[in-house]
């Protein structure tokens, strides 16, 4: 089966001056449908970088980055943007969620940049606040919710969409050890349903929980092992 996301020799060069920074030096990795990755690594191994390719924020200075088989150097500025929104969920540690609109219309957000937003678009979102625990503050503002309840409203807004890959950024990081616990349950679940998920994380812990453990050094694979989930 085709990988929902692949990276083929991928390296990705900063010039500082005259000083030249390989941020990520010949990645190749393929993730599959269904499959749950943890990243894990020391700040500088190359876990930021390897996000923002991986979600189209950034591009690669040589190799492919294939997202459902398609080459996204041949994808202009545009095309890649409607790509991003169409297979790619994303899930940050600072939540990013908008202060002045309420739960419900932070979960739609993604839809306000497409073209033609789908008419079930409120209808999804109810749906998904249900799925994460929120129906009963879909009408709250993110200032009077806890961070749990932030958090699930992110995952949420990465799946309105319903993309292919969601990709997770320290997601658990600024939360208690029983509701990152209660998040991790939610990756497991939608994992289930076929998500294919990748979570970076510094928390030993967390990472273990994923199928699959991708450990970067110095913009390098250190190791590919197996999780415990």
């Amino acid at each position: 089966m085709e990988p929902v996301a692949e990276l083929q020799d991928v390296s990705r060069v900063y010039r500082m001056g005259n000083t030249e920074v390989r941020a990520l030096d010949e990645i190749s990795v393929a993730f599959g449908l269904g499959d749950f990755w943890s990243v894990m690594g020391s700040s500088g191994s190359g876990k930021s970088t390897l996000l923002n390719l991986l979600g189209c924020i950034d591009r690669p200075t040589s190799g492919a980055y294939l997202v459902g088989g398609r080459d996204t150097k041949e994808l202009d500025d545009d095309n890649l943007s409607q790509l991003r929104g169409a297979d790619i969920g994303f899930i940050f540690q600072s939540f990013n969620l908008i202060p002045q609109l309420d739960v419900l219309e932070n979960i739609m957000v993604p839809l306000f940049y497409q073209e033609s937003p789908p008419l079930d678009g409120e209808d999804r979102a109810r749906s998904l606040a249900e799925r994460v625990g929120l129906a009963d503050r879909m009408n709250h503002r993110p200032g009077e919710l806890s961070g749990g309840q932030q958090q699930r409203v992110a995952i949420a807004r990465s799946l309105i969409n319903d993309p292919s890959l969601l990709l997770a950024d320290e997601a658990t990081g600024n939360l208690d050890t029983q509701t990152s616990r209660e998040i991790l349950d939610l990756f497991r679940e939608f994992n289930e349903e076929g998500k294919t998920i990748l979570l970076v994380t510094h928390e030993e812990e967390i990472g273990r929980q994923a199928h699959h453990v991708l450990r970067l050094k110095d913009g390098k694979i250190d190791e590919i092992g197996q999780g415990a989930g």
